[in-house]
């Protein structure tokens, strides 16, 4: 089973937060880490794929500094990850963001799987996943507390 888990670089909420001169979130001048969660879609990925086999990718896009919610998801087990890293991408909404991300999907192979966190920590919007499942064209299930998947099927 190949499961890529889509993950986001966050401001930590413990330090400062603040906003670009274009009123997009400032995510240069603060420490980030990787979504608290998303580690829960990354955990849970793990679990299915230890259970059986396959591999974990994990998804980010953002600035160079989203490159470290890859490498934790990596630390945490993943098999590989991918970084969108383009400054054209920089402040997308969530249309632009569904978008870029589908995309990526579709560049990493035959994938039975993708999972997501509830939602972002700094947007909390909660649209992009089931953006993402339209845009590739796959079912969505939402606020899973748990996951089995057998023979193929969820």
């Amino acid at each position: 089973m190949n499961i890529v888990v889509c993950v986001k670089y966050v401001p930590d909420a413990q330090g400062e937060r603040g906003f670009e001169s274009d009123r997009t979130t400032d995510r240069e001048g603060v420490d980030g880490l990787l979504s608290e969660l998303d580690e829960y879609a990354v955990e849970e990925a793990l679990k299915i794929v230890e259970a059986g086999e396959g591999e974990v990718t994990v998804l980010t896009m953002g600035p160079e500094d989203a490159a470290t919610a890859i490498k934790k998801s990596l630390q945490m087990g993943a098999h590989q990850g991918v970084h969108v890293l383009d400054e054209a991408i920089a402040g997308s909404d969530a249309v632009a963001t569904s978008l870029v991300l589908a995309e990526a999907v579709k560049k990493c192979g035959e994938v039975d799987l993708v999972l997501t966190g509830l939602a972002s920590t700094d947007g909390v919007m909660s649209v992009v996943p089931a953006m993402l499942a339209e845009r590739l064209g796959l079912p969505q299930v939402t606020f899973a507390s748990e996951l089995t998947v057998e023979g193929g099927h969820v």
